[in-house]
């Protein structure tokens, strides 16, 4: 059995939904995950935080007019009088239930509750229709399987477990319908996955099932070897291994998120990305294999800051680095790249909230210099320490470009270089241009 996740976009009008339909519809059993319709979500939020601040007349107003898009959405989806009626009493009950929170007091448990609408809402009008056209499609609501733990991690256990159960319920399906994102929490809250979200739970799903394939769909033809948006001749990567397509999802590659594949790479099941306007196209195939010294992609993570401490005395300080780390730690702030020398760290951040706190911390230990307007670019393949001059190769593409830090040694996968952000078009384009293009 394979796990298809449809996004948003691939969602986002009654023509769309229909030409999913096409494409799920085949001989051998599925489970499709579906996100909400693009733009839902914006607008759930834009809800709440109305209620938040106690404007139930603007937070009616931005429910009107979503209600109003869905029922337009109905009319154009359904082809029968019966199955517009379902489709519009389904309408209903869901708006009836947000415009219920506009009255009494609004939390955050309410606010998860009103963001879990757009998925139930869009997973219930697909299936509807594949019902509408005969496909015996059952809705299988991910409340009722999908489960964190007081850690706010996936319950694997309970999920693959009650998952199971469900499926057995119905052997005659053709195929299942869930929600992705949504989920409920130790305490049998509605809640969500947060990272990854739809991504997230077509994995978990696939390795509850031991699916054959986890498909991605999306609205690009997979993950191309640079930014589109930015660089010119940019290609699909056929194949990824787990950790490449990792590393290219955490330093700004937006197609997938880098934790949501962890499920599917344990288990061993391999994931493709596939792009739902252009369904003939191979996309890109991600598995645990690796194509040996090949350089696969570049990938760049904007809005970075640089933080260097230099002490006179770290050379011989034992735990001065503990001391640098427990600082970040403190103040709840991840670092991307590291480098070091006999008299100083320097380490790069993407979140400046508790910037100033850190930096006051750190001057305890040396003198602190910040650089910011930063970007990492990433360089990622199979760069093993003895796949002899691929270094040379990243290195010299930006012979004209200043460098101000490299990261190499951490990972298998990755060489991380930190440039100015003024930097970053001509340094993607002369990597692309040096490592894909021949262009010397």
């Amino acid at each position: 059995m394979k796990v298809l996740k449809f996004g948003g976009t691939s969602v986002g009008s009654a023509q769309r939904m229909k030409d999913v339909a096409k494409l799920i519809c085949s001989d051998e059993r599925k489970i499709v995950v579906l996100s909400a319709m693009s733009g839902t979500t914006n607008s759930l939020v834009e809800i709440s935080d109305y209620l938040y601040k106690k404007n139930p007349d603007g937070a009616n107003e931005v429910i009107n007019k979503l209600a109003l898009k869905y029922m337009g959405i109905v009319d154009e989806l359904y082809a029968t009088a019966e199955y517009k009626q379902k489709g519009k009493k389904l309408i209903q009950s869901h708006f009836d239930l947000i415009r219920s929170y506009t009255k009494d007091l609004f939390t955050l448990f309410e606010e998860k509750v009103i963001l879990a609408q757009g998925e139930l809402i869009s997973t219930g009008l697909m299936n509807l229709y594949l019902n509408e056209t005969g496909v015996n499609s059952i809705l299988i609501p991910a409340l009722d399987y999908m489960r964190t733990d007081k850690n706010a991690e996936p319950d694997l256990s309970f999920i693959k477990e009650r998952l199971n159960l469900l499926l057995e319920e119905h052997p005659a399906a053709d195929l299942f319908v869930t929600q992705g994102y949504i989920c409920r929490n130790a305490y049998s809250e509605i809640d969500n996955l947060q990272r990854g979200g739809s991504d997230y739970t077509a994995s978990l799903v696939g390795a509850a099932i031991h699916a054959s394939e986890i498909q991605i769909w999306t609205d690009i033809d997979g993950m191309h070897n640079n930014d589109p948006r930015i660089v010119e001749h940019t290609s699909p990567v056929r194949h990824l291994n787990f950790d490449e397509a990792a590393e290219l999802a955490y330093f700004g590659a937006k197609i997938l998120h880098p934790t949501c594949i962890l499920p599917a790479k344990l288990n061993n099941i391999p994931v493709r990305l596939l792009n739902t306007m252009q369904p003939e196209a191979p996309g890109t195939l991600i598995s645990n294999e690796t194509e040996k010294g090949k350089i696969k992609a570049v990938a760049a993570k904007d809005n970075i800051i640089s933080i260097k401490i230099k002490s006179g005395r770290m050379l011989l300080a034992t735990g001065f680095l503990r001391k640098v780390f427990e600082i970040f730690e403190k103040h709840q702030t991840p670092i991307d790249m590291v480098t070091t020398s006999e008299v100083g760290v320097s380490v790069t951040i993407d979140n400046r909230k508790r910037l100033e706190e850190i930096i006051d911390d750190l001057k305890k230990y040396g003198t602190v210099t910040v650089d910011d307007g930063l970007v990492i670019v990433c360089v990622v393949g199979d760069l093993e320490w003895d796949n002899v001059g691929f270094e040379a190769k990243i290195i010299y593409a930006l012979k004209d470009i200043p460098v101000r830090m490299i990261s190499y040694g951490g990972s298998n996968y990755n060489v991380s270089l930190l440039v100015k952000a003024t930097d970053k078009k001509r340094a993607l384009q002369a990597l692309s241009n040096h490592l894909f293009n021949d262009k010397k």
